[in-house]
C-alpha cells in the first residue's frame, strides 16, 4: 500500500473532505497502485511458461508466485507419465502397477481421467487419453532422432496397428468411491499430453484468480489463460498474440484482446521430427495412427483452459468442416484453422 503523506495541512484538509463523499472502495483505489511484474519458468509440463501479474510489491509478487508454482506443480508430479515421486500415486505409477491391481490415486487424477472419458465422447475419439501405447512408438522414435539425426526412422506399421488395439478408453476401469484406478487391458498405456496441462492451468488459474491476483495473464506452453484486465484498470483488455506457424512470417498469426479468457494453440511447428525430409509432428491422428496433416495449427478461444486444450488436439484431427461443425454448436468457444499453407480460417463468431 503506497500512503502519500500531503506535507501541506490546508491540501490534506481538502483531501478529508473531498474523501468523504466516496466509497470505500473508491478510497481504497485512491491509496493503491499495483505494479506490473513478470517471472518465467521451464521446470513443469516440458514447456516454456511465463506469469504476467499486478501486484502490490515485489514481496506480495514473489509469494504469491510461490504459491502458484507449487499448486502447479503438484498437477505436473500427479499428471507425469515418465517419472515416480516419493509418496505420489501418479499416471507414471498407474502405467506400470494398474494392469495388475487397483492403484489408489489422488481425487485430482480420477477428476481428471473422468475428464478424459467426457472429451473422448465429445470428440468423438479425436482425444484419447487411453492412446499411449502408439504416442509412445512416436515418442521414442522422435527422441532416438533428436539423438541421432541421420539415422531417424518412422515407427513400424504393423507395431503401431498392434498398439492401436490397446487404446480401448473402456479399458479404463475408475472406481470413484474407492478413488481406485484398473486397467482391464494389461497392455493400455494413459497419455494425457493432450489434456493434462490444459486442465492444470484451468484448476490452478481459477484459483490463483480468486486467492493471489485479480489480474494476470499466464502462458504455460500453447496455453494462454488471463485473470481480469490489464492494469488492473476494469478495462483494459489483454492483447495477446497468437504465434504463427509459418517461420518466415515477421509477427503473429494474429492478436486478440481478451478478458477472463483462454487462447489454446495445438501445432506442428514446434515438437516434430524429420524423415528423408519430411516432418512429423507429435499430435497422432487416431484414425490413421500417423501425424495429422490437415493443418499447421489450431487455436481455439474460450473461457476453459481444459477445454480448450482437448479441442485443439481435436480440431487438429479433423478435417476443416468436421471441426466447424463442432465449434458451430458448442457456446462458447471459436477458432481459427490455419491450413498447410497458411491460409487461415476462421469460425463464425471469433
Amino acid at each position: 500500500m503506497k500512503i502519500v503523506f500531503k506535507r501541506c495541512l490546508c491540501i490534506f484538509l481538502c483531501m478529508v473532505f473531498c474523501f468523504s463523499f466516496v466509497s470505500c472502495d473508491e478510497l481504497s483505489g485512491l491509496f493503491s497502485q499495483k505494479e506490473r511484474y513478470q517471472t518465467s519458468f521451464l521446470d513443469l509440463f516440458d514447456t516454456a511458461s511465463t506469469v504476467i501479474a499486478y501486484d502490490d510489491s515485489d514481496k506480495a509478487f514473489d509469494e504469491h508466485y510461490a504459491e502458484f508454482h507449487d499448486r502447479l506443480e503438484e498437477y505436473y508430479k500427479l499428471y507425469d507419465i515418465y517419472g515416480s515421486y516419493d509418496g505420489i500415486n501418479n499416471l507414471y505409477t498407474l502405467n506400470r502397477e494398474a494392469k495388475d491391481n487397483a492403484v489408489e490415486v489422488d481425487q485430482r487424477i480420477i477428476d481428471l481421467l473422468k475428464y478424459g472419458k467426457y472429451v473422448y465422447e465429445l470428440t468423438d475419439g479425436k482425444t484419447n487419453i487411453c492412446f499411449g501405447a502408439v504416442l509412445e512408438l512416436w515418442h521414442d522414435c522422435r527422441e532416438a532422432a533428436e539423438n541421432d539425426p541421420d539415422n531417424a526412422a518412422l515407427p513400424g506399421s504393423a507395431e503401431l496397428e498392434e498398439a492401436s488395439k490397446h487404446t480401448d478408453i473402456e479399458s479404463l476401469v475408475i472406481d470413484e468411491e474407492n478413488c481406485t484406478v484398473t486397467f482391464s487391458d494389461p497392455e493400455l498405456q494413459l497419455d494425457v499430453g493432450a489434456i493434462a496441462k490444459g486442465y492444470a492451468v484451468e484448476q490452478v488459474c481459477e484459483w490463483a484468480g480468486e486467492n493471489l491476483w485479480s489480474s494476470a495473464a499466464i502462458s504455460v506452453g500453447g496455453s494462454v489463460y488471463t485473470i481480469g484486465y490489464k492494469n488492473d484498470d476494469g478495462e483494459t483488455l489483454w492483447n495477446i498474440g497468437i504465434e504463427n506457424p509459418d517461420s518466415e512470417a515477421d509477427d503473429y498469426l494474429l492478436n486478440v484482446g481478451i478478458t477472463d479468457l483462454c487462447v489454446v494453440t495445438s501445432g506442428d511447428y514446434q515438437r516434430y521430427y524429420t524423415v528423408d525430409g519430411v516432418k512429423y509432428c507429435h499430435i497422432i491422428d487416431p484414425d490413421t495412427l500417423y501425424p495429422a496433416q490437415y493443418f499447421s495449427a489450431v487455436s481455439v478461444l474460450c473461457d476453459d483452459s481444459a477445454l480448450g486444450d482437448a479441442l485443439s488436439t481435436a480440431l487438429f484431427n479433423m478435417p476443416l468442416e468436421d471441426g466447424q461443425e463442432l465449434v458451430e454448436n458448442m457456446d462458447n468457444i471459436e477458432a481459427v484453422w490455419v491450413d498447410k499453407d497458411y491460409n487461415t480460417t476462421y469460425s463464425s463468431g471469433f
